[in-house]
């Protein structure tokens, strides 16, 4: 007597089966390798990159004409609004620091709570956030966009050396426009911060610039920002080349670039912040 097999799926209360459970943890980790792979491709990317940008400069091999070029469009027309933002940067501390300062009759150091953080801190950071989207993205495009274009393969042709002609004048002007930047950035913060302590506190700017030199530690609390300021120059020069280079797939692939680049600067601005100011003291 033949004995029949009953093929009935399990009821509700039964949990997932074994290949369902192996299928799931087989996607899971797929996605994780495959992000992994990706990173690492994309940090060696930019790692070769960086040595070949580094090995042009030894001796320099400079086209002066384009560094020039760069540097007008990154550092002269990024100068209105780095402005705008050290004004209100520092503006927005006296602000913050206001009730505090009123409570505990502390006017005499408004200088140096303000200066402290624009200087080591906000000026550097807010300052390499402003040119990330505003140098670096258009940089990235820029070179995305003769990718796509294949102008970069008609340098090539005509025997001319893409990373000597594109890549070192704008890694350059960046790291150049940055450093510059934070400087303008510190002067106008603390201006705007003198400025808003006399307006809000009745804080004469003698007064506040006179707490400012006798707070701070000395001249490590200036280097600190300036030394950040080129470290993330770095990271904002490298990641916009590096993303307009690999740049694939038409003018969706330029906005893929420059999304890339945007949220790679600013995660490397961020990691490198938190590093530097444990080694920079």
């Amino acid at each position: 007597m033949a004995v029949q097999v009953s093929s009935q799926s399990p009821g509700p209360g039964a949990g997932p089966a074994p290949g369902a459970i192996a299928k799931r943890a087989e996607t899971l980790f797929g996605a994780v390798g495959g992000a992994v792979l990706s990173l690492a491709e994309t940090a060696g990317g930019m790692g070769v990159l960086f040595g070949r940008v580094v090995a042009r400069l030894f001796p320099p091999q400079i086209d002066r004409n384009e560094l020039r070029r760069n540097l007008y469009k990154m550092a002269v027309k990024s100068l209105p609004i780095v402005i705008v933002t050290a004004l209100f940067t520092g503006a927005i501390m006296v602000i913050q620091a206001a009730p505090l300062v009123k409570r505990f009759n502390a006017e005499g150091l408004l200088g140096w709570a303000a200066g402290f953080g624009t200087l080591r801190e906000i000026a550097p950071l807010l300052t390499a956030l402003m040119i990330s989207g505003r140098v670096g993205a258009n940089n990235t495009a820029e070179l995305g966009t003769m990718v796509v274009t294949e102008q970069v393969d008609a340098l090539r042709a005509l025997a001319i050396d893409p990373v000597t002609f594109l890549i070192l004048p704008r890694f350059l002007s960046i790291v150049i426009t940055l450093f510059v930047m934070t400087l303008y950035a510190d002067i106008l913060a603390l201006l705007g911060a003198a400025y808003t302590g006399l307006a809000l506190l009745k804080v004469e700017p003698v007064s506040f610039y006179n707490s400012v030199t006798a707070g701070l530690l000395g001249i490590g609390d200036v280097t600190n920002g300036l030394v950040k300021s080129v470290v993330f120059g770095f990271v904002i020069a490298i990641s916009s080349c590096h993303f307009g280079l690999a740049t694939t797939g038409g003018a969706p692939g330029v906005g893929r670039a420059v999304n890339a680049c945007v949220v790679a600067s600013a995660t490397g601005i961020f990691l490198l912040d938190y590093l530097v100011s444990f080694i920079v003291k």
